[in-house]
């Protein structure tokens, strides 16, 4: 891989980018020689995430299925993998590529616009990121 990185990692994220930008910064801190490319659906989610510092960003539809086609894992909230949810910024061709990756796939349980994950415990955003960072410890 290009610049010395050993993993390509998608963040993708939409609405206010808030998650991603998160996301991002704690994956940057623990994995340095990891390539983050921050995709976001709308500009306002992308240009939030690049506050974080990923090695590239994007957004928009087009952005997310090229992406997806490029990282070796996807980290988001499952909603990526859910046409018309967020309030419909994911729109069926980004589910379907996000679904139809082969790569493995880090999807946050965030239950809200009418998709509820059941079974799993409402929890804080930290503590999610912070599993996040442990599932991709056993990864990488």
């Amino acid at each position: 891989m290009k610049r010395g990185f050993f993993m390509k990692i998608l963040i993708i994220d939409a609405q206010g980018g808030g998650m991603g930008r998160q996301l991002a910064a704690s994956v940057k801190k623990e994995f340095p020689h990891v390539e983050i490319t921050a995709v976001g659906t709308n500009a306002l989610a992308t240009a939030n995430m690049l506050k974080a510092g990923p090695d590239h960003a994007a957004t928009g539809e087009n952005a997310v299925i090229v992406g997806c086609r490029n990282a070796d894992l996807i980290i988001g909230p499952v909603g990526i993998a859910i046409a018309d949810s967020m309030y419909g910024e994911i729109t069926p061709a980004m589910a379907a590529a996000v679904g139809q990756s082969d790569v493995k796939k880090l999807l946050i349980p965030i239950n809200h616009c009418n998709h509820i994950i059941v079974g799993v415990e409402n929890t804080s955003m930290s503590n999610m990121l912070e599993a996040v960072v442990k599932e991709l410890k056993k990864i990488i």
